[in-house]
């Protein structure tokens, strides 16, 4: 059974009665979000659709935290303008896009995410923070927890590892206000009245004044507040969270208890999740510190589909890695071999279940091998039409619509992740090397450089033919030394055709192109 199977069965038993289930998910707009933010999304995206094969009605939602507080400036917007931190401590719907394109910089950041998800076929229920909180949506709320605050913060407390004050307790506010002058939340609340329905505050800017929670809606409850408070808004039955959440005294532990003891309910199913690591580093990824590795970022390597196959296929308790190395390679092998053998039928349970999860049937996939993409798609300068030749030549006539969706994001790999494995054919023959050569590898060159001239062979002629070159110059010898013969054969033809010492399967190569091209790198 796939896990996300597994938490939608305990929803069912835990409120069979329900009409339609809230699989939940949220990001403050901070920066781009990245690919460690999008766990949180796919992990209740998997729940939703699980609790949909069961039979229920179900959606996701997913809420934009815009109305938090611009707490310092990533990396990327201070690259684009200077003085930004003016703005700090602003709610993100009130700072400027700081690129002058979007009606503000939580909308940029927004747009930005919005218009990848788009390109994975989820469908996503979005809650705006800001309308929700200046619309009045959660006055009630405001002003139960302002009258409860002290029970709050003997909650919070007890979380707590130092000891607090009484002082503490009695100043205590669990609501912020935004200043009406400078915008920011810089306000500590002096005074609240007996009924809660106001306060008196004042703001590092100088200005002070009295806020009415019943017609003035420009605050926002502190997060472990917020949190529990949308839950019963929303009427949320899953929502997951990283690890640090899920610790003994992170946000969820904190926001459960304050679910029940304050607003009388029980918190939503919680499912932490492990961070996402590149290959070659691991650890949190964060989207104000400048490794913007996000969806859209991913998409240019990945197609969605394998992209959702990886958090699919992985337990939100265990940690994998995105790759931009040549693991990316045996990835795409992997889910290529997964994804026939679901569409032939020849699937387990296993495969099945993770692969209903990410295909659609409506966008059926073409599994031409990546690896012979990279391989033969630099030698022709990616070039579709000659490719498509390419593929018929060597027996596996991909037509140009099949391959056009993975040629692109394999030339994105190449030229900007993996330079070196780059195959382009030398513009003049190497004459230095091919001197440097034993008078024996010198004539396998030549009797290489005469058949491929002669013509007429077959793909499986060609290839008996390299392997039989080393025997025909060095006459008859055991296995083991054949083999160290043949492999330094290939290597000197590589460096002759691509200065490199290895490259696609050689007789692959030397079909696939048209000999008019490389013919002359061996002629001596």
């Amino acid at each position: 059974m796939h896990w996300s199977e597994k938490i939608a069965r305990n929803l069912i038993e835990r409120n069979p009665e329900k009409s339609e289930y809230v699989c939940a998910a949220g990001i403050s707009p901070s920066g781009s979000v990245h690919i460690g933010n999008f766990r949180d999304i796919a992990t209740s995206f998997f729940v939703c659709k699980a609790l949909q094969k069961l039979g229920k009605k179900a959606k996701l939602l997913f809420s934009w935290d815009e109305f938090d507080r611009l707490r310092k400036v990533p990396v990327n917007v201070a690259k684009v303008t200077e003085g930004f931190e003016t703005h700090i401590g602003k709610p993100y719907t009130d700072v400027p896009d700081p690129f002058g394109c979007c009606e503000n910089y939580a909308k940029h950041f927004q747009n930005e995410f919005e218009k990848s998800l788009k390109k994975f076929g989820i469908d996503v229920d979005f809650r705006y923070q800001t309308g929700c909180y200046r619309s009045g949506q959660y006055s009630k709320y405001v002003i139960e927890a302002l009258q409860k605050r002290k029970e709050i913060f003997d909650i919070l407390d007890s979380f707590r590892t130092q000891e607090s004050t009484p002082e503490e307790r009695e100043q205590y506010c669990p609501v912020g206000i935004y200043c009406p002058v400078c915008g920011r939340d810089t306000t500590t609340v002096t005074a609240i009245a007996d009924d809660c329905l106001s306060a008196d505050y004042s703001c590092k800017c100088g200005h002070s004044g009295k806020f009415d929670f019943t017609t003035d809606f420009n605050c926002k409850l502190a997060w472990k507040i917020d949190w529990p408070m949308r839950w019963l808004y929303e009427k949320v039955d899953f929502e997951p969270g990283g690890k640090d959440h899920a610790s003994p005294s992170g946000s969820y532990q904190t926001s459960r208890v304050i679910a029940k003891k304050i607003f009388g309910f029980e918190a939503p199913m919680f499912q932490g999740y492990e961070f996402i690591g590149i290959k070659g580093a691991t650890g949190k990824m964060s989207g104000s510190t400048g490794l913007n590795l996000t969806p859209e970022t991913l998409l240019k390597l990945y197609q969605p589909e394998v992209i959702l196959w990886l958090y699919s296929k992985s337990d939100p308790t265990k940690s994998f890695d995105f790759c931009f190395d040549d693991e990316i390679l045996r990835q795409y092998f992997e889910f290529d071999k997964m994804y026939d053998a679901y569409t032939r039928g020849t699937d387990d349970e296993y495969i099945n279940n993770i692969m209903e999860l990410v295909v659609d049937p409506a966008r059926p996939i073409k599994t031409v091998p990546m690896a012979q993409l990279v391989s033969l798609g630099s030698v022709v300068d990616f070039n579709p039409d000659v490719l498509e030749t390419v593929f018929t030549k060597i027996g596996t006539p991909y037509a140009k619509e099949e391959f056009l969706p993975r040629l692109e994001l394999a030339r994105y790999w190449l030229e900007a992740c993996a330079p070196q494995n780059m195959n382009t054919l030398r513009t003049e023959k190497d004459v230095e090397f091919f001197n440097t050569l034993s008078a024996q590898e010198q004539q396998s060159v030549r009797l290489l450089h005469d058949y491929i001239c002669k013509g007429g062979y077959t793909l499986d002629e060609l290839m008996a033919y390299l392997y039989a070159i080393p025997r025909e110059v060095y006459g008859e010898m055991d296995d083991k030394e054949l083999k160290k013969f043949q492999g330094k054969f290939f290597q000197n033809v590589y460096t002759l055709l691509i200065s490199k010492t290895k490259g696609p399967r050689l007789y692959l190569f030397l079909y696939a192109i048209e000999k008019e091209k490389y013919l002359h790198l061996l002629e001596f």
